[in-house]
């Protein structure tokens, strides 16, 4: 869901008066600008994803790659405290701390020498990369186009087309508090 499904504080990042994100078109349906979003952000993951150091540059790059068709925000951190649930996401002015603090375990990821130390280091780096929620919208996009280019690097390929939603979804939001066990098992079944 495109905003409505966030709680947001004093949120710049809406039209006036409305849960609707700003967006290039001007769009001021919520389910226009999803329908659009959705579309765009499919022809744009089809594309060859940016190279980088996969580092939080390279992130923001990819983040922005899909998304730069419908924000002018594309790959910039978020500047507005945000919730999902309840559950508060990092505070805008940490963001880029924890994010390098985050992806400077990267190795420990790229490097993992067996699929059950690549499923345990993949779910808490998505895990915590998720609380972090560094952009506005299209987090979720952005995570699993990243890990999957992360997954082909490190030698564990990742089949996210095998995404279950009704068992995705709850796996992330164990995570948040701690809880890997089942995002781990998430991945398992997500290795080719």
């Amino acid at each position: 869901m495109i905003a409505s499904s966030y709680d947001a504080f004093d949120d710049p990042y809406a039209y006036k008066g409305s849960t609707v994100l700003k967006n290039k078109l001007g769009l001021r349906d919520s389910s226009l600008l999803e329908s659009f979003e959705l579309e765009m952000t499919a022809l744009r993951a089809r594309e060859a994803l940016p190279v980088g150091r996969m580092d939080p540059l390279h992130y923001r790059r990819v983040h922005h790659h899909l998304f730069q068709d419908v924000y002018t925000w594309a790959g910039k951190y978020r500047t507005v405290r945000t919730a999902k649930g309840g559950n508060l996401f990092c505070y805008p002015e940490y963001i880029a701390r924890e994010m390098d603090r985050l992806f400077g375990a990267m190795p420990n990821l790229l490097n993992a020498k067996s699929r059950d130390t690549f499923t345990q280091e993949a779910a808490r780096f998505l895990g915590e990369l998720n609380a972090l929620h560094p952009f506005r919208e299209g987090n979720g996009r952005a995570q699993l186009s990243f890990m999957s280019m992360i997954g082909a690097r490190a030698g564990y390929p990742l089949n996210f087309a095998q995404v279950k939603r009704a068992t995705f979804l709850p796996a992330m939001i164990a995570s948040y508090s701690g809880n890997l066990g089942p995002l781990v098992e998430q991945f398992h079944g997500l290795l080719k």
